[in-house]
């Protein structure tokens, strides 16, 4: 029996190219193939060590209902869907991992809901670090998700509660700040420097600590977590795409609401219009419930997510990297390019659904008690004319 398995043995070291087997633990035999140069070949994305990493995501979200997976319901595709079936097919993770997401610890650091684009979101899991990894799962994505970065990260990390952070944009048309009294014709109308500036005077009002709740359905005025955190916010310059000018509205704030975002701005848009007086935004912070307006989904992308407190302590530890993607930041301008910024013109050229908004705005009154308010919601019916879901990347 000795002489045997050591015959055995010999033969394969001499280049024999004939499988082995060998007894196990269990008592089964073990039969792995062997090349004739005698090294043994075996499934390389079971031997790849798990490791907690983040992943840097770019997608259009545009005919997907948000980022978050819902699981048992095939009906509704969202961007976690395309990912984790490409997780699995590259072999990153297990196919049961895939079923129940848990196992890979996974999470996302801001829930976009439908139809809203992300240059920069981030995702925390385990995964196998099998080579060539970012190119393998960009296989298996469709051309509007890719994956532009990974980083190793702590343990524990997890990708919502780490992050300080979070800044999104949100481009439009200019004529949307157009008086409503105005003639206005979508492709000739350019966005004069004294409008921009109330625009943006109206939008740095926003700056500190405010009670949001009447910029949610989620929350009532007296609940603590209704405050929050806007560090800026503000317009730049307008540009010219596709024979019509737009401009782009940056936030950036600790956390936002579900559909926070989208009523900042739609009252913003209100006010210059002449629908309602600038009073009303602090208004809106007192404990009055204010007809908020909430502008369309579409324009709104999740730009970047911030973890200073994480780079701080872990960013130059020797073990671990700093999240920041500044060699990324060509790949993300190339997507963004390529596939954001064309799915926001092509569909408001299309659909025109920032136009067909602006026409529900007579319809609120800014004006009204919150009694007045509640006789007219059935009448008015405005939330079914407001357009998609939009942001929700912490909506408790």
């Amino acid at each position: 029996m000795a002489e045997g398995l050591r015959a055995a043995v010999a033969k394969r070291l001499s280049g024999g190219g004939e499988v082995l087997e060998r007894p196990e633990e269990n008592g089964r035999q073990s039969k792995r193939l062997k090349r004739d140069g005698g090294e043994e070949e075996e499934d390389q994305s079971k031997k790849s060590p798990k490791r907690k990493i983040v992943l840097l995501m770019a997608y259009s979200g545009k005919g997907y209902h948000g980022m978050q997976r819902n699981m048992g319901s095939s009906q509704f595709k969202t961007i976690e869907d395309d990912l984790v079936s490409a997780l699995v097919q590259s072999g990153c993770i297990p196919e049961n991992h895939g079923e129940n997401m848990k196992k890979m610890s996974f999470q996302r650091c801001a829930r976009t809901d439908k139809g809203v684009s992300a240059a920069g979101q981030i995702v925390s899991l385990k995964v196998r670090l099998i080579d060539d990894i970012l190119e393998k799962i960009n296989n298996h994505l469709p051309s509007h998700i890719r994956i532009l970065g990974l980083k190793r990260v702590t343990g524990g990390f997890n990708s919502k509660n780490k992050c300080d952070a979070r800044t999104y944009s949100y481009m439009l048309p200019t004529f949307t700040f157009a008086h409503k009294d105005d003639d206005v014709q979508e492709e000739t109308y350019r966005l004069n420097k004294e409008t921009l500036e109330k625009v943006n005077k109206l939008l740095a009002c926003y700056k500190g600590t405010h009670n949001f709740h009447n910029f949610t359905s989620q929350k009532g005025p007296k609940d603590p977590s209704a405050k929050r955190y806007i560090m800026e916010m503000y317009c730049g310059e307008p540009f010219v795409r596709e024979n019509i000018e737009f401009a782009v509205i940056k936030v950036k704030g600790q956390s936002f609401m579900m559909h926070q975002i989208r009523k900042m701005i739609g009252l913003v848009i209100a006010i210059v219009k002449g629908y309602a007086a600038e009073s009303i935004i602090e208004r809106s912070w007192g404990e009055e419930k204010v007809d908020v307006p909430k502008a369309p989904g579409l324009g709104l992308v999740l730009e970047r997510v911030h973890f200073e407190k994480y780079n701080r302590r872990f960013g130059n530890d020797g073990l671990h990297e700093p999240l920041e993607w500044t060699e990324e930041e060509e790949k993300i301008a190339v997507f963004k390019e390529q596939y954001i910024y064309p799915t926001i013109i092509n569909t408001e050229r299309e659909e025109k659904s920032m136009m067909n908004w602006l026409n529900t705005l007579s319809i609120h009154d800014f004006n009204s008690s919150a009694a007045e308010m509640q006789d007219n919601k059935n009448s008015k019916n405005s939330s079914d004319l407001e357009g998609s879901d939009g942001c929700g990347d912490d909506s408790d």
